[in-house]
C-alpha cells in the first residue's frame, strides 16, 4: 500500500472544523470559513436570497436574444446526462426562452439502467437533439485504473472528458454559447472568484491533460497523445476563434437541486432510483454511472466528506432540512461503502478486492483517520461537534 500525503497534496488545514450552519467541514478543498465558523457556501446562499432574480432573468433574456439564431440552427450547447440538472437547463432554454439547444453527453464509464432510461426519456419525452461522445473503451478502463491508484479518484479522467467535450462540440459546430447548470465552486464551497459573474474564464479550460499528473506519467504507462486527446480541451486559439462563452444557469435562476428534480419528473420523463443511493439518503442525483458510488466514497476517505455530507449541507442551505437532521443523516449514511457495483468496478479496472482496499487505505489522511484495533474511525466528526453544543 502506497501512503499518500493527502494533507499536503490538497493543502488541507490540520485542525478539522465544521460549519456552524451546515454539515460541511474545512477539509473541502478551496472552501473558506469566516471568524464565526460559517462556510463560504452558506454565505453564498445568503447572497442568493438577496439577489434580484427578476433582474437576473432579464440578463438571461438578453443573452439568449444575442445568441438566438433565426435560421433554425442550434444556438446553445447544453451538457446533459439525462439527469435533473441538465434536463432543467435544456428544457427551460428551449421551451421558455425560445432557444434551440444542442445537448451533449460524455458517455458514462459503466452506465446504469436507470441512467440509460433517463437519457432516452430526456431525448424522446423532453424532445431534444443530442450527441453522445463515447471514447475508446480500452483507454477509458486504463485511465480509470491509473486515476484510482495514483489520484485517489477513478472518475478523474471522466470528469475531464465531461468538462471538455461540450467545448469541443461548441467549436466543431460553431456554437459560441455553452450553458452549464450550477457553478459547483460557489454552490458547494470552493473558489469564489466567479461568485458574482455568469461566466467561467476560458483560460480555465486551457489545461494540459489531467491535474496532478504530467503528460510524461501517462506516456510511461503506455498511453499516447492520441489516446489522451479525446479528454483534452480544443486548442485555445480554436476556442477563442469561436468566441466561446461558458455560462452558468445558476447565475440567472435560483438553483435548487430538489426543485430541479420535481421539474424534470414533470417535463423530461426523469425517474429516480427506486432505492436511495449508497452513502446518502437521496435517490435522484448522480444515477448514471456504476462508478459514481466509489467516486464519492473516495471523497469521504480523503477529506472525511461523504455523499450524505454534500447532500445535507446543500439541503440545509436551501431550507429543506434543519442542521440537526442533517447531522443525523450524515452519521447514518456518510461513508457507507458502495457495495452494489464494486464487482463491476473490479472487473472494469482489473483489480482484486485486496488491491482495491489497499489503494483506498493509502488515501487516508492521518489528521482525519485513526486505526482503532483494525477498524478505521474518524478523528473528528460533525456529530461530535453537535454533541458538545
Amino acid at each position: 500500500m502506497k501512503k499518500h500525503d493527502v494533507q499536503k497534496l490538497y493543502n488541507l488545514p490540520k485542525e478539522i472544523r465544521f460549519c456552524k450552519k451546515c454539515t460541511i467541514s474545512n477539509q473541502r478543498p478551496r472552501i473558506a470559513f469566516d471568524e464565526n465558523g460559517v462556510c463560504s457556501a452558506c454565505h453564498f446562499t445568503e447572497v442568493k436570497k438577496r439577489t434580484d432574480w427578476e433582474e437576473r432573468e432579464k440578463e438571461l433574456v438578453m443573452l439568449c436574444d444575442r445568441h438566438r439564431r433565426k435560421d433554425g440552427s442550434h444556438d446553445v450547447i447544453v451538457p446533459v446526462s439525462g439527469g435533473k440538472d441538465g434536463g432543467y437547463v435544456a428544457h427551460q432554454l428551449k421551451y421558455k426562452y425560445g432557444m434551440h439547444p444542442l445537448t451533449v453527453t460524455w458517455a458514462p464509464l459503466v452506465p446504469t439502467s436507470i441512467g440509460l432510461k433517463n437519457l432516452e426519456n430526456f431525448i424522446n419525452v423532453g424532445g431534444f437533439d443530442h450527441i453522445l461522445g463515447t471514447p475508446n473503451g480500452k483507454i477509458s478502463r486504463l485511465l480509470t485504473r491509473l486515476a484510482f491508484i495514483h489520484l485517489g479518484d477513478p472518475f478523474q479522467p471522466f470528469i475531464y472528458g465531461q468538462t471538455n467535450f461540450p467545448v469541443k462540440m461548441a467549436v466543431q459546430h460553431k456554437i459560441p454559447l455553452i450553458m452549464y447548470g450550477e457553478n459547483g465552486e460557489v454552490e458547494y464551497g470552493g473558489d469564489m472568484k466567479n461568485a458574482n459573474r455568469p461566466t467561467r474564464d476560458i483560460k480555465d479550460h486551457d489545461k494540459h491533460y489531467f491535474s496532478g499528473l504530467p503528460p510524461e506519467f501517462w506516456r510511461a504507462h503506455g498511453l499516447t497523445d492520441k489516446d489522451i486527446a479525446p479528454y483534452a480541451a480544443p486548442k485555445y486559439e480554436q476556442i477563442m476563434e469561436n468566441q466561446t462563452e461558458i455560462h452558468f444557469f445558476s447565475y440567472y435562476k435560483y438553483w435548487d437541486p430538489q426543485e430541479n428534480y420535481y421539474y424534470c419528473t414533470e417535463n423530461t420523463g426523469f425517474s429516480p432510483n427506486p432505492e436511495r443511493s449508497e452513502g446518502t439518503y437521496s435517490k435522484y442525483a448522480s444515477l448514471d454511472d456504476k462508478i459514481d458510488g466509489l467516486h464519492y466514497y473516495l471523497g469521504f476517505i480523503k477529506f472525511g466528506i461523504g455523499r450524505a455530507t454534500a447532500d445535507s449541507a446543500h439541503e440545509i442551505r436551501d431550507g429543506k432540512i434543519e442542521r440537526d437532521e442533517g447531522v443525523m443523516l450524515v452519521k447514518k449514511y456518510d461513508g457507507e461503502f458502495p457495495q452494489k457495483y464494486i464487482d463491476q468496478f473490479l472487473e472494469y479496472t482489473g483489480l482484486s478486492r485486496e488491491e482495491c482496499d489497499s489503494v483506498i487505505d493509502g488515501w487516508r489522511a492521518d489528521h482525519i483517520w485513526k486505526n482503532d484495533g483494525g477498524a478505521w474511525r474518524l478523528n473528528h466528526a460533525v456529530w461530535h461537534d453537535s454533541a458538545s453544543e
